[in-house]
C-alpha cells in the first residue's frame, strides 16, 4: 500500500530534489541536470533486501532453522528492542505487491537473497529439498522478470543452517566449503536459466568480525575479553571462518563457470563491505594506519581472489594464526570473479594505535588502527540516526579509484549504499516519510560516483540500501534504511518515501 500522491506532493518533491543537488555544494558546481541519463548506457540501477532481514514466515512451509533464527531467541539483550526476524516485512507473503512498488520507483533491478535453510532444512542436499521453498523464489524470480525487473541474486547473506553449525561448528568447519558448494549448485541448477546476476556471499568480512571476534552478530562468538561470549577465539576464529568462506567462494565460482556460466550466460561474484579511510593527520604513522585498515576489511577478501593470497599487512600481524592456501586454492580463488561487488557507507579517519603485545589479541588489534569520525571535534561528515554513519559521499569516489589502482580495475557492482533515520514512532507517519536527509546521501554518493566514472573506475550498477525497512541485524527494527515505510504498528503497511519519488524522478528516462 502506498499514500495517495498529488500534484503539492510532487512540488515538494521537486524541491527537495533541488535542495539535494544545492545543499552544501559550490555555486555552480552541478552545471547538468543530474539524472541516470549521465551515467553509462546500460548502468543497472536498482535496490536490495535480505532473506533474515525480510521475508518472516520463519517457521511455517518446510522452512528450517538458521543461526539467527537460534540468536534473536538466545539472546534477545544483543538486540536493540529484542526484536527478530520471524515476521519481519512479511515479503513471504506480500512479495507481488512489493514488486508492483519496485515497478512504481522504476528500479531495474531487485537484490535479494536466498535462504539456504528455507530451501534445504538441514542444510544438506541429504537432508531433502523443501518444495514450497523453491516455490516461493520461482515465483518471486518469475514476478520480477514478468514486471521487468533484473533479479540480482545473494546465495548466502549470514544466515547458515542450524542444522550445520549444531551438526560440525558450521563456518568453522572445513565441512562447510562442500555443503555450501551443494547449496549454490541447486540455487544455478533450479534458478540460473533465469537469474544472471548472482553473488556468492555478502560481506564475508563483516560476518567474520561481526560473529566471531566481537560476537554482536550470529552466531556470536567471542574470546571473553573482548565481548559478551559463551565461547570463541577472536584471535583465530575470525581468520578460520574468513578463510573457509573464500574456499567456499571459489569452489562455488569454478563450478559455475566450468558447469552453468557457458549456456545460462550469468555472471557471478562476491560483495565485501568497507568503509573509505582517511589518515587522520598527514603523518607516515597515520597513512600507514589508513593502509592497514584498507588491508584489514577490503584486502582480506579482495587481495585473495584478485591475486591468490592475503595482504602481507595481515600476514604480518596475525602470523601462525592465519591459515594458508595450497597452491592449488591460490589458483582456484585468483580472478575467481566477473565482478566485485561493494558496499559502501561511510569514511573514518584512521591513525596507529598501540600494539596489543601478545595480550587480549584479536583480529580488531591485529590491525593495530584506531578509528574515529571526528578531528578536533569536527565531524567527517553530517552525522545520522547510527552513530557510526557520518554521511562522507567523497569517500566513495576514492575507494573506487583506489580498487582501480590496487586491484586491476575490475568491474564493480556498488551492492549496497544507503542510511537510516531513526525508527520514531512518536511522529505522524505523513512526517516520516518526508526523508530529505537520505535524498541528500543518495545524491551526494551517486554524483560522487560519477566522478570516478569518468576517471576510470569500472562502476556498472548501483543498489540502495534498502528497498524498504526492516530487520537490521543487531540494530533490530530500531533504523530505517527503506526507501519504502514499513508501518510495524498497523499491518506492515507499505509507504513510499520521498526518497522513492526522488529516485523515481533520477530514473526517468
Amino acid at each position: 500500500m502506498a499514500v495517495n500522491q498529488g500534484p503539492l506532493l510532487l512540488c515538494l518533491l521537486a524541491l527537495a530534489s533541488l535542495y539535494a543537488c544545492t545543499e552544501g555544494s559550490k555555486p555552480g558546481h552541478y552545471s547538468i541536470p543530474f539524472n541516470r541519463s549521465n551515467f553509462p548506457a546500460g548502468f543497472i540501477f536498482g535496490a536490495g533486501s535480505a532473506a533474515y532481514q525480510s521475508e518472516g514466515a520463519a517457521h511455517i512451509d518446510g522452512k528450517g532453522l538458521s543461526i539467527w533464527d537460534a540468536f534473536t531467541k538466545e539472546h534477545p539483550e544483543k538486540i536493540s528492542g529484542g526484536g527478530n526476524g520471524d515476521v519481519a516485512d512479511d515479503f513471504y507473503h506480500r512479495y507481488k505487491g512489493d514488486i508492483q512498488l519496485m515497478k512504481r520507483i522504476g528500479l531495474d533491478s531487485f537484490r535479494f537473497s536466498i535462504s539456504w535453510s528455507r530451501i534445504l532444512p538441514k542444510g544438506k542436499l541429504s537432508g531433502g529439498v523443501n518444495p514450497k521453498g523453491v516455490q516461493f523464489y520461482d515465483n518471486l524470480i518469475n514476478g520480477l522478470l514478468s514486471n521487468g525487473i533484473k533479479p540480482f541474486v545473494t546465495i548466502f547473506h549470514f544466515d547458515t543452517p542450524l542444522a550445520l553449525e549444531e551438526e560440525y561448528g558450521g563456518l568453522l568447519s572445513p565441512k562447510i566449503v562442500k555443503d555450501y558448494v551443494d547449496f549454490a549448485n541447486f540455487c544455478f541448477k533450479t534458478f540460473g536459466d533465469r537469474v544472471k546476476h548472482w553473488v556468492t556471499m555478502n560481506e564475508p568480512n563483516g560476518l567474520s568480525i561481526n560473529g566471531y571476534t566481537t560476537g554482536t552478530f550470529a552466531p556470536g562468538r567471542c574470546s571473553k575479553y573482548a565481548g559478551n561470549c559463551s565461547a570463541g577465539n577472536s584471535a583465530t576464529e575470525p581468520y578460520i571462518v574468513a578463510h573457509h568462506l573464500l574456499l567456499a567462494h571459489g569452489a562455488a565460482v569454478k563450478l559455475y563457470k566450468d558447469k552453468y556460466q557457458p549456456y545460462q550466460k550469468g555472471k557471478i561474484g562476491i560483495t565485501i563491505v568497507t568503509h573509505w579511510f582517511e589518515p587522520k593527520y598527514q603523518t607516515s604513522s597515520s597513512r600507514a594506519a589508513a593502509s592497514r585498515a584498507l588491508d584489514f576489511y577490503l584486502g582480506w577478501f579482495v587481495h585473495p581472489i584478485t591475486y591468490g593470497d592475503y595482504p602481507q599487512s595481515i600476514k604480518s600481524a596475525a602470523g601462525k594464526r592465519l591459515p594458508r592456501f595450497t597452491e592449488a586454492q591460490s589458483k582456484l580463488l585468483k580472478g575467481s570473479i566477473d565482478f566485485l561487488g561493494i558496499n559502501y557507507y561511510t569514511t573514518n579517519y584512521a591513525e596507529t594505535a598501540v600494539s596489543a603485545n601478545g595480550v587480549n589479541v584479536t583480529y580488531v588489534t591485529d590491525r593495530q588502527t584506531t578509528l574515529t569520525t571526528d578531528k578536533n571535534g569536527i565531524p567527517i561528515g553530517t552525522p545520522t540516526a547510527l552513530s557510526w554513519l557520518f554521511i562522507h559521499p567523497q569517500g566513495l569516489r576514492e575507494l573506487m579509484l583506489y580498487i582501480k589502482e590496487k586491484y586491476n580495475n575490475p568491474i564493480i557492482y556498488i551492492t549496497e549504499n544507503g542510511m537510516a533515520d531513526p525508527n520514531n514512532s512518536t511522529i505522524p507517519i505523513k512526517d516520516a516519510l518526508k526523508d530529505s536527509l537520505r535524498i541528500r546521501y543518495h545524491y551526494g554518493h551517486l554524483s560522487y560516483l560519477l566522478k570516478a566514472i569518468k576517471e576510470g573506475a569500472n562502476v556498472q550498477a548501483y543498489y540502495v540500501w534498502s528497498f524498504f525497512d526492516d530487520f537490521e541485524w543487531d540494530g533490530g527494527y530500531d533504523y530505517r534504511f527503506g526507501l519504502t515505510f514499513v508501518d510495524y504498528k498497523d499491518n506492515l503497511k507499505r509507504y513510499l518515501k520521498y526518497s522513492a519519488y526522488w529516485f523515481k524522478m533520477f530514473l526517468l528516462k
